[in-house]
């Protein structure tokens, strides 16, 4: 990591921030407790990473035992409980796995090891889940951990979520800029280990993080509603995304951590754009 100027500013003292962490200006992140400006460096490149072909079929199943039985090419799964039986069931697709990168989950095995004081507001809806002050080097440990167990259990990819917690009430003073500085970290760290990595979401900083990231999943919760999304460009080529249509074809409760999806669900395109860009290839 490149060293950055130090610039000190007041913090402001929202939940969740220590008083010696400030909350930055857009334009800057917190680096080792202080404000700095932010200028992004190079992506790491994608390698031989997959990279998804349009029409890809796939299945989105976090919770429960994995039906393995579905003709499809890419399976996304949760990448702590599915076990290791599931996952030798499903040599020979594409294993995505999934992890929140940006919240912590009392239920998980390694919650114990985030730091207190990178614990923010606990998410709406959900009392057993807080946000994370992801600019924290404690937090950023235990996501390289996250995908080092990626690699060992043998992921082709990682769909890391909630990354987006700038723009919900997070309680720990993260701006826009130390999102996507984050996101982009993450997406650079999981190439560095040969996986594939999707943007989960967060599509208003989509134009910003094109050049490093593989697909994107952007879900609409307890609908069937088509949702569209600008498709991902990998290296930033192919100028203006265009518009690829998507739809869950079943969503069981409003959130797919716990309720699950238990069906196929395949990409809907629309009538127009359907060939790839340069370079470009979605799920």
């Amino acid at each position: 990591m490149m060293t950055r100027p130090l610039v000190i500013v007041l913090a402001l003292g929202l939940p969740g921030c220590t008083d010696d962490a400030p909350v930055c200006a857009e334009g800057q992140v917190r680096v080792q407790g202080r404000c700095t400006p932010y200028v992004a460096g190079d992506p790491v490149p994608r390698g031989d990473a997959w990279l998804p072909a349009l029409r890809t079929s796939w299945q989105w199943q976090l919770t429960g035992a994995i039906d393995s039985s579905l003709d499809v090419e890419m399976y996304d799964i949760d990448l702590f409980n599915a076990t290791d039986a599931e996952l030798a069931a499903l040599s020979g697709r594409i294993v995505i796995c999934y992890f929140s990168a940006g919240t912590w989950e009392a239920w998980r095995d390694d919650a114990g090891e985030l730091p207190d004081d990178a614990l923010g507001d606990t998410m709406e809806d959900w009392e057993d889940e807080r946000w994370l002050d992801v600019t924290s080097e404690g937090v950023r440990q235990v996501m390289l951990d996250r995908l080092d167990l990626a690699v060992s259990r043998g992921c082709d990819g990682v769909e890391p979520d909630n990354v987006d917690g700038y723009a919900n009430r997070n309680g720990v003073g993260l701006n826009a800029t130390e999102q996507l500085e984050y996101n982009r970290f993450i997406a650079d760290a999981a190439h560095e280990r040969g996986l594939s990595v999707g943007l989960k979401n967060d599509v208003d900083q989509l134009e910003d993080l094109l050049p490093w990231f593989d697909w994107a999943l952007n879900e609409e919760c307890a609908t069937r509603r088509v949702r569209s999304v600008p498709r991902l460009h990998p290296g930033g080529e192919g100028g203006v995304p265009r518009r690829v249509h998507r739809r869950v074809v079943e969503h069981r409760g409003r959130d797919h951590r716990r309720a699950g999806l238990r069906r196929r669900t395949r990409p809907q395109h629309s009538d127009q754009d359907l060939g790839p860009g340069p370079g470009a290839a979605r799920v």
